[in-house]
């Protein structure tokens, strides 16, 4: 009777840790389903629109069982995006996250985004020119192989 108890006690505690996941699971979000979620419920991350100053303030007031580094990273992650960058580099209005126009956006944080988005093309060229002249090093190794065999070929035959 001893073991069957003990049997029984094991699987009792381990019933529980599953009931508070299934209740922390909402709380822990990833950063980019926080982000998707954010792009559902808000125009102004679904239109990729300038986001006001302090907007993690403004969606902690809405959501305040959010941890704060995920919706932080979250926000690094639209924030840094292609998208929001080409927005915000000509953009003359910041908005709130009903898309309620707000603030405006200054000249250094224009510049900002142009000098971001300058680096990130240059570095995407450089890395696309490393791709070629690696391809381009890699057929001429093959060509230079295939020459070496032929002569191999052509001077081992016995005739």
């Amino acid at each position: 009777m001893k073991s069957m108890n003990t049997s029984l006690t094991p699987q009792a505690p381990a019933t529980e840790p599953a009931a508070t996941a299934a209740t922390a699971a909402p709380a822990a979000l990833t950063p980019r389903s926080l982000l998707k979620q954010l792009q559902t419920q808000f125009p102004a991350f679904r239109d990729f629109l300038p986001l006001s100053i302090g907007i993690d303030k403004q969606i902690l007031a809405v959501m305040p069982e959010l941890d704060r580094k995920t919706m932080r990273t979250a926000l690094g992650i639209h924030t840094g995006s292609l998208r929001y960058l080409k927005v915000m580099e000509k953009a003359k209005v910041r908005h709130d996250l009903d898309g309620t126009p707000g603030a405006e956006v200054t000249d250094t944080h224009r510049a900002h985004a142009t000098q971001v988005l300058q680096e990130r093309f240059k570095k995407e060229a450089e890395r696309k020119k490393a791709e070629r002249d690696a391809a381009a090093a890699e057929e001429a190794a093959r060509v230079r192989a295939d020459k070496l065999n032929q002569l191999t070929a052509k001077f081992s035959r016995k005739g």
